[in-house]
């Protein structure tokens, strides 16, 4: 129950934005893009694959990703997915909102303001 929360509570594109930055860093196949968004965030943000391949097929059909089989370390076949430049320009202008929506959003919650 508590992740299924945890899910509901993350804002429409959260999910989206975290897989286009990791992405940035490099091409993940899916489980490897899971592992590190929950790495990144001490524990806090566990993505399911409920939820994870979902976003990457809206992601896949906007064109923000692309993707193509490989095979994986443990030779196992692996999708792997990277970042497009329309996904770079997509992340950027998210990552400029959330940010005037964070800062917003902590000047009405700071103290002594009435």
């Amino acid at each position: 129950m508590k992740n299924r929360r945890q899910q509901r509570d993350l804002f429409p594109g959260a999910l989206e934005m975290m897989i286009l930055r990791t992405l940035k860093r490099q091409p993940l196949h899916g489980y490897a893009l899971a592992q590190h968004i929950k790495r990144t965030s001490k524990g806090l943000l566990q993505i399911e694959e409920g939820s994870l391949y979902p976003a990457l097929q809206r992601l896949l059909k906007e064109e923000m990703v692309k993707a193509e089989w490989n095979i994986s370390s443990t030779n196992r076949r692996v999708r792997i997915y990277k970042l497009t430049a329309k996904g770079t320009k997509h992340l950027e202008h998210e990552v400029s909102r959330f940010e005037r929506m964070l800062e917003g959003i902590t000047q009405v919650l700071a103290p002594g303001e009435s």
